[in-house]
């Protein structure tokens, strides 16, 4: 099929549904804006499996997804959505490079969730954006900016619940959003290790506790082994059906 959209880790394709698209999830991996680039090994696979279970476990709690069923392993078919150009970053614990920019020291408990946007826009380096340069560069309304925020924490109240189930702890994560044909903003893109910042709590070494791409970033090792040990939690969780 003719790609309608190739971006880092996932393809699009159109269907015979001019309102479905397939999203095929891929292996490459990349981080610091693409600087880095390598693959790992079945990370379609598993990405697709994590975000399917995490949709639809949203889903039932009210939280309306661009998913709308999974063919295949690696392959997921979505409502077709104008992707907003934000990132909706929160933050429950410091790390990355909320330390790097203000000294945070790597684990410190935030007294609150930190909502932050970022502009999806490689070339100029995703900037961290205030509310009204959004407004000015009109890439949200005041309303939509308002929904953002309460659905972003919203997730986040009900992804920090879960993983705390799973023994994870939920250090931040991405979130985007679109909007579809009728007008609903919906939670598109994915909930993985890829877009996810997952500590191990039966870990306490810093190191061995990563079970997210920063083991990728941060050439840590074992980064398929931790990729899977998310998702056989995830499943095992969801399958036994007490959250």
């Amino acid at each position: 099929m003719e790609k309608l959209y190739e971006g880092k880790a996932k393809i699009l394709y159109p269907t015979d549904d001019p309102e479905v698209l397939l999203t095929h999830f891929k292996d490459d991996a990349t981080a610091f804006n693409a600087q880095k680039r390598g693959t790992i090994q079945g990370k379609g696979e598993i990405n697709c499996k994590i975000s399917t279970a995490l949709f639809q476990w949203l889903e039932s709690q009210d939280i309306a997804t661009h998913f709308l069923e999974q063919p295949s392993p690696d392959q997921m078919l979505v409502r077709r959505v104008k992707i907003l150009p934000l990132e909706v970053v929160i933050r429950n614990i410091a790390a990355g490079s909320l330390c790097r920019q203000t000294g945070l020291k790597e684990g410190q408990i935030l007294s609150f969730p930190l909502v932050e946007f970022y502009l999806k826009n490689d070339e100029l380096g995703d900037p961290l954006l205030t509310r009204d340069r959004i407004l000015i560069l009109e890439l949200a309304t005041p309303e939509q900016l308002e929904k953002l925020q309460n659905l972003a924490l919203t997730i986040n109240q009900y992804l920090q619940q879960f993983f705390e189930s799973c023994q994870i702890t939920l250090v931040d994560f991405k979130l985007e959003f679109g909007i579809d044909s009728q007008g609903r903003l919906l939670l598109a893109d994915e909930i993985s290790p890829d877009t996810c910042r997952l500590w191990d709590q039966t870990e306490t070494d810093p190191q061995a506790r990563v079970l997210d791409k920063d083991r990728f970033r941060r050439d840590l090792g074992q980064v398929e082994a931790a990729y899977q040990q998310v998702q056989q939690r995830v499943l095992a969780k969801l399958s036994q059906g007490k959250i």
